[in-house]
């Protein structure tokens, strides 16, 4: 990406000729930076990925201005530096109420994209009504811990005796009578 100060002459009077391809990439570059909400600018990732965010927060209607971002202190894994450093993003969608937390990685800015990046995720999920796939294999636990009724047990109990009575009918005569 370029800054703004790349693009005037160097110091001292003497200007340098551009070729006519890098002016075409400067002019690119420049004209893909202004799509890009200004916020954006600090990420640290390329500018395709930060454009690609910034079109897809604009297709489901997220704006900077709608979201509360706090810098916290992170947890787990990593050690003193985790637990000293504010690098973990807590964001939430004021409009939604969706509230994200992103520490996946020690740099802030990447956390501030991540946490972005997440936050569009869950509300395509809550658009489309689909449960994501965390839910999902959350609800399959419960119910696999969930205690079964009276008569799922009665049932599960005549299914073994059924199942050893066709097995002791298989054994040979004699063994075990």
């Amino acid at each position: 990406m370029l800054c703004q100060t790349e693009l005037h002459p160097p110091a001292g009077g003497k200007t340098n000729q551009l070729l006519p391809e890098i002016k075409a990439k400067v002019r690119l570059d420049f004209q893909a930076v202004t799509v890009i909400l200004p916020a954006m600018l600090q990420f640290g990732v390329s500018t395709d990925k930060a454009q690609a965010l910034g079109e897809r927060m604009m297709r489901l209607g997220i704006r900077e201005a709608d979201l509360e971002e706090r810098f916290v202190k992170g947890g787990g894994a990593g050690g003193q530096k985790i637990n000293k450093t504010s690098s973990c993003v807590w964001l939430r969608h004021r409009p939604s109420g969706l509230e994200v937390k992103c520490q996946w990685e020690r740099s802030q800015a990447l956390n501030r994209f991540l946490a972005r990046r997440e936050l569009c995720d869950q509300l395509e999920a809550k658009q489309r009504g689909v449960l994501s796939a965390k839910q999902q294999a959350m609800e399959k636990i419960r119910r696999q811990k969930r205690r079964r009724s009276r008569r799922q047990r009665a049932h599960v109990l005549a299914d073994k005796r059924q199942h050893s009575e066709k097995k002791a009918a298989r054994r040979a005569p004699g063994f075990n009578d």
